[in-house]
């Protein structure tokens, strides 16, 4: 494939990639009233395991004992990528919008920031800081809907907190995928990484078939259960891991500006949602501080 032709492919992924992941976002809406959160948090990873365990099952057979060495924080990663990320969305779903949980779910990066500085000892400056501060009272203008009574009498929608726990559960994630190297390649780490968010699920899911919700396996379970596993799953993360490769960790971040946008998109044409003042304003105060930090990052 000639050079022009590797640059138009890596700008069309920039593009395509955030209309898969944000495809999650109709999932938590879509499906909310229908089948309970955790069960389809659950057994769309358990869908994803199965899938990449058809293709990975040799490499992960020959690895075992790296997996026997791994697997603990293998279990960290599952229980906040996929567990946490996984559930959390789909709880925001009964009760927030969606244009809510993909501006909120924009401000990971700023946790990343924070989290980093707090565990491991990466620099932050005065700048930063101001990035950290206008990107947190972005997100909360969008959690009280700039109604300051909401916060001085601590009425909040659990859906925005919920989304508030998966945006810090990603940041989690991230770091940790980040600062633990492992010896497996991308998609047997990730075949186990799903494997291990579905174990992590798994008590919540029974607790909630038993006390809360039963699972009705209908039609409708299986195709939102396959079009989660699919779509934002698979789809999402192969073509996010070929971004990578064509432009780099920096500018592929950007795909989670443009989830926030398509995930508005689909919440304004499909859930005829509509956006406020305090979406904008939100929004502009998320993006500020994200390039405050991004900015000086670069310069460091």
């Amino acid at each position: 494939m000639s050079k022009s032709s590797n640059s138009l492919l890596a700008l069309a992924l920039l593009f395509i990639q955030p209309i898969f992941m944000a495809s999650y976002l109709i999932v938590a809406r879509g499906a909310a009233e229908y089948i309970p959160p955790i069960s389809l948090a659950f057994w769309r990873w358990t869908l994803v395991f199965l899938i990449l365990l058809i293709f990975n099952f040799y490499i992960l057979k020959k690895k075992f004992k790296i997996i026997k060495k791994e697997y603990l924080k293998l279990f960290f990663l599952g229980s906040m990528g996929c567990g946490v990320c996984g559930a959390f969305p789909l709880l925001a779903g009964k009760t927030t919008t969606i244009v809510n949980m993909g501006i909120i779910y924009t401000s990971s990066p700023i946790f990343i920031i924070l989290i980093s500085f707090l565990f491991f000892n990466e620099k932050i400056n005065s700048s930063k800081v101001i990035g950290l501060l206008a990107c947190l009272i972005g997100v909360f203008i969008i959690i009280i809907k700039g109604d300051i009574s909401l916060l001085l009498n601590f009425k909040f929608i659990m859906g925005d907190l919920w989304m508030l726990g998966s945006a810090i559960g990603w940041a989690l994630y991230s770091i940790y995928l980040f600062y633990w190297k492992s010896e497996l390649s991308v998609f047997p780490r990730f075949t186990l990484i799903a494997f291990f968010g579905s174990i992590s699920l798994l008590p919540f899911y029974i607790l909630e078939e038993i006390f809360f919700l039963k699972t009705d396996f209908n039609t409708l379970f299986f195709f939102w259960v396959s079009f989660a596993a699919i779509s934002p799953g698979i789809i999402a993360f192969s073509l996010y891991t070929l971004t990578q490769k064509y432009l780099g960790a920096s500018t592929t971040g950007f795909t989670l500006y443009l989830f926030t946008v398509y995930g508005a998109f689909y919440g304004i044409f499909l859930f005829q949602e509509k956006l406020e003042l305090f979406h904008y304003i939100g929004t502009i105060l998320v993006f500020i501080g994200i390039f405050l930090v991004k900015k000086k990052i670069k310069n460091a």
